[in-house]
């Protein structure tokens, strides 16, 4: 890759898009010769250093949409010699930057006042201070994901409802410290959301969806895997709300483990629904997803049914099996 793209760069100056994900001994020669690069992946490009950031501040000054997703060796000096350059950057994804730390987020705040786009997944050094920066600095922000992310709180949300009301997409996964309290102001403030990811936020019950249900009537897909608190109540105020007649598409609930039959009556209530998952639902049986395949026969059902727990054999002495395992 090293001298293809050395080769290309010099050859194909006019080039606006590129693609060299998993190019792992690309560098820097890019920035020297594609002055009109706009879009450029860099996914997995790992022998890309701050250096490399640098070349491109000073070479590709056009540069809206970049990926450094899995860049491992970048730091918050990169981020900051990258954006003084780059700042018409519109969307930046930096997921598995392990290194980045809230001082790089603020140098986003500072230049990058056009940015709609930002994926920080897995960036796990990352607190809301860092997100409170980008909330205040990126007003156009879209779309932000902070999944993996895992020391942020309330606060992080707060900003996002208090700074970007533009916000379509939040994906939070794994953020276990978020609450009701939280998503409640976020969606108080956030209309135009359309997607959320929270698989895993555990701390979350039913009057999240209540808020959301009243509040965000364009919600189209909306992970709830692993949020072990939410009932057939919270379903009922989703699917009787106005995005769950008209726009929801996609809900996710696997090992929601209080979820039954009653959820999926609720949801026959969503003319749009295309795909639900249940694995490991274990209240939910067959009967209840023949029922609303019946009424929706276009609704995808994605289920897992575990085997009942065996009883200990004679003695004791043989294994115990959780709900969970496949019997082999």
């Amino acid at each position: 890759c090293f001298f293809f793209s050395g080769t290309f760069a010099q050859n194909c100056r006019n080039i606006e898009h590129l693609n060299l994900n998993g190019c792992t001994k690309i560098t820097d020669s890019l920035s020297r010769f594609c002055s009109k690069l706009k879009h450029l992946d860099l996914t997995s490009c790992v022998a890309i250093t701050n250096s490399s950031l640098k070349g491109l501040s000073e070479g590709c000054r056009n540069l809206e949409h970049l990926n450094l997703s899995w860049c491992d060796q970048i730091t918050k000096d990169g981020i900051e010699a990258l954006v003084k350059g780059c700042s018409g950057l519109k969307a930046l994804f930096l997921r598995g930057c392990t290194q980045l730390e809230d001082e790089a987020l603020k140098h986003i705040q500072n230049h990058c006042h056009e940015l709609a786009i930002l994926n920080l997944q897995s960036c796990t050094q990352i607190s809301d201070e860092g997100i409170v920066k980008i909330c205040r600095g990126c007003h156009r922000l879209q779309s932000l994901c902070v999944s993996g992310c895992c020391n942020l709180t309330d606060a992080s949300l707060t900003a996002l409802g208090l700074n970007c009301p533009r916000l379509k997409i939040l994906e939070a996964a794994r953020c276990s410290q978020l609450t009701d309290a939280g998503f409640t102001l976020l969606a108080r403030n956030c209309h135009e959301l359309e997607k959320m990811d929270l698989e895993e936020c555990v701390l979350i019950t039913d009057s999240t969806l209540i808020q959301l249900s009243i509040h965000c009537p364009k919600l189209q897909a909306l992970s709830l895997s692993h949020c072990e608190l939410i009932t057939d109540d919270g379903i009922l105020h989703l699917s009787n709300s106005t995005c769950g007649h008209e726009r929801l598409q996609v809900l996710e609930l696997d090992n929601c483990l209080l979820i039954t039959d009653v959820t999926l009556e609720h949801l026959e209530n969503c003319h749009n629904l295309e795909r639900i998952e249940l694995y490991d639902c274990q209240q939910v049986t067959r009967a209840g997803i023949k029922r609303i395949r019946a009424h929706r026969p276009h609704v995808k059902v994605h289920a897992y049914f575990a085997p009942v727990t065996p009883p200990p054999s004679v003695g004791g002495s043989g294994q115990r099996l959780c709900r969970c395992c496949i019997i082999l």
